[in-house]
């Protein structure tokens, strides 16, 4: 195939292949390199024979995550626990096809998280087939299993994030006024504000990055939640909305300088789910500003 159709080819599914990558390693930073390693692999092949290039880019690339994957060594001193993959955050109600692409078909960071815990086949068997249609029998080469083996590896999947990962609501206005009663509670001290909005099991994690690891916790219960009321203190200051992977978010700013990122995760009206990036230099990497 001519170079510069190949470079056409490839530019056309480069949206996709950062979108596959991106739920694979929960980095947008190695997701980006995954997509440019898949390039280097596709001109150093002959595809003049793959009817499906597509295809064939999808799962370059699934085979490109799943070794960084397994090599991957930590970044942080904190439990991986506490660590949250890269957010997806933008202005609200702000147009960004990049990021709609790289969002489609919604992944929350809830969902991110859990992913975060499966084997690194086991995530991508889930990855490629739930999210991305590819057969069994396509992704079983990868893994180096049987189709039926790779079949097992999604359903073990499958069961571990139905079973963590709550679906958020839908309705964003919903969302929002969820959030805002939750903000204005936690600026008045108002303890029974705060339980009227979380969900009696709510989750809260915080990622103080490598520098904080003091700050790095992980808070489950409404009451328990709601006990540590000063860890919203920040909030307290200038504060903007955006969605973190197209839920309700917040941003906290002293002084012009972002200093946190809320992400909130809301099922019916109760939020079940509050995730907090507090590291200044991980934010300033994530492009928020």
């Amino acid at each position: 195939m001519d170079k510069e159709l190949l470079a056409e080819r490839f530019q056309a599914d480069r949206g996709h292949l950062r979108a596959v990558a991106y739920r694979m390693l929960g980095s947008l930073s190695e997701a980006e390199d995954a997509v440019q390693e898949t390039w280097i692999k596709l001109n150093r092949s002959d595809v003049g024979d793959v009817r499906n290039l597509s295809g064939w880019l999808t799962t370059v690339v699934g085979r490109v995550c799943l070794d960084m994957l397994r090599s991957r060594t930590s970044r942080r001193e904190d439990p991986l626990e506490y660590a949250l993959p890269d957010p997806v955050v933008r202005e609200e109600g702000a147009a960004d096809p990049e990021q709609e692409a790289l969002l489609a078909d919604s992944v929350g960071l809830a969902l991110l998280v859990v992913l975060e815990t499966l084997s690194p086949a086991e995530r991508l068997a889930f990855v490629l087939h739930d999210m991305f249609s590819v057969s069994f029998d396509e992704i079983a080469p990868i893994v180096d299993r049987t189709p039926a083996a790779t079949r097992q590896l999604a359903s073990r999947a499958r069961q571990r994030v139905q079973g963590a990962a709550p679906a958020p609501a839908p309705d964003a206005a919903r969302q929002r006024q969820v959030v805002d009663a939750f903000l204005a509670a936690s600026q008045a001290g108002d303890f029974e504000g705060l339980l009227a909005v979380l969900d009696p099991d709510v989750l809260l994690r915080v990622d103080g990055g490598d520098l904080a690891a003091a700050a790095s916790k992980l808070v489950r219960g409404a009451e328990a939640v709601t006990a540590q009321a000063l860890t919203f203190a920040k909030f307290r200051h200038d504060s903007r909305n955006v969605t973190v992977n197209g839920a309700a978010g917040l941003v906290s700013l002293v002084n012009g300088t972002p200093v946190g990122l809320m992400a909130f995760t809301i099922t019916d009206t109760r939020i079940v789910r509050i995730d907090i990036v507090a590291d200044p230099e991980r934010l300033a990497a994530l492009g928020v500003r």
